[in-house]
């Protein structure tokens, strides 16, 4: 499955001129400043908006050229659309508001599938509830679930735990996720949270001012040291593919990556199960010598690869192996330890944020 755009339009003031193509099945984000163009984007592909210039095609099929005149409707594009407020129909109960979506797909699913779909979202005990009576993360689930049955090409989901709560959001990032790992449909996503993005996203693309500042994987976009310049947002610290090693006796699991072994509290995981790992900037620490008769679990002889310096903070990019991780430090630190690129150091890791399984 393939999407590809290019896009450009004059709004007066703002100019939208972009192309990217979307990789593979999976997440990938739109990331960057508000008003940078990334809702004009995704409604572009959907068919809401027709830029006076561009190309778009999903998997192969063409649903805009402006240079021929071609532009195929909304609701020939087989496009699943996902917005901020769930816009779910307040008349109608949630059954009904799933077979909306439903009834208006071109292959339309049969009873296994609808019945997946509800066990894929966990709407079972909501099917006869109006949305008056969901939570705001309900409500989302549901959404989602009406695109899912609408046998959609691709979804699009414009920040969509944007109105939610942080409970609300922790209480759907989940469902996101068995989203994502077992419909393998391509999934564009919006949102202004880098911890999201982070936990989700396979692929990012960095939109600045109507334009693609970068793109590439979450595992070296989030490592990027130019990304608070490019998108107002700290470089994440590290999002690592793991995979899970052989079970030990001191109550700690092993995970493997690329860059070596690290140790989490214990998982109820088989050997070999694939993980996403995310470790916060501000929770790696840097030593110039190997450090003795401490609690971390973990400590990974780095090289400094790059360096950072904005406010009083440098962000410190590490090679550990193949990995990149980014530590932030005080600019006084940083000179202290007389950093430099090329200088040895150990990176010492105080806590790890476990995710659900993800891709490599």
């Amino acid at each position: 499955m393939s999407v590809e755009v290019s896009l450009r339009h004059d709004f007066g003031g703002f100019a939208l001129d972009i192309a990217f193509a979307l990789p593979r099945a999976g997440v990938t984000a739109l990331f960057g400043p508000s008003g940078s163009g990334k809702t004009s984007i995704v409604n572009a592909i959907a068919g809401t908006f027709r830029p006076r210039a561009g190309r778009i095609a999903i998997d192969g099929r063409v649903v805009l050229d402006a240079e021929t005149g071609l532009f195929v409707p909304p609701q020939a594009r087989h496009a699943g659309y996902v917005f901020q407020d769930a816009r779910l129909f307040p008349h109608m109960r949630v059954r009904d508001n799933l077979l909306y979506g439903w009834r208006r797909a071109p292959a339309k699913a049969d009873d296994a599938g609808i019945a997946r779909v509800i066990d894929l979202l966990g709407l079972g005990a909501l099917l006869d509830r109006h949305p008056r009576a969901l939570s705001g993360g309900e409500k989302s689930r549901v959404a989602l679930g009406r695109a899912l049955l609408s046998s959609p090409r691709i979804l699009l989901l414009d920040e969509p735990l944007a109105a939610l709560d942080a409970q609300r959001r922790a209480e759907i990032l989940p469902y996101l996720e068995r989203l994502r790992d077992e419909t393998r449909l391509p999934m564009l996503y919006v949102s202004h949270a880098l911890d999201e993005v982070a936990r989700l996203a396979d692929d990012i693309v960095v939109i600045r001012q109507g334009r693609v500042a970068a793109q590439g994987s979450v595992f070296d976009i989030l490592t990027d040291l130019e990304l608070p310049a490019l998108a107002g947002s700290p470089p994440v610290g590290a999002v690592l593919a793991a995979t899970v090693a052989a079970p030990r006796d001191d109550g700690l699991t092993a995970l493997a990556f690329e860059g070596g072994t690290i140790l989490v509290s214990r998982l109820v995981a088989a050997p070999g199960t694939r993980l996403r790992l995310r470790i916060r900037a501000e929770e790696i620490m840097l030593a110039l010598e190997e450090p003795r008769g401490i609690s971390a679990n973990n400590v990974f002889a780095a090289t400094v690869a790059a360096m950072s310096e904005r406010a009083g903070q440098a962000d410190i990019q590490l090679a550990c192996g193949a990995t990149r991780l980014v530590a932030r430090i005080t600019a006084a630190s940083a000179r202290r330890l007389a950093l430099s690129p090329g200088k040895p150091v150990y990176a010492i890791v105080k806590s790890v944020t476990v995710d659900a399984p993800g891709r490599a």
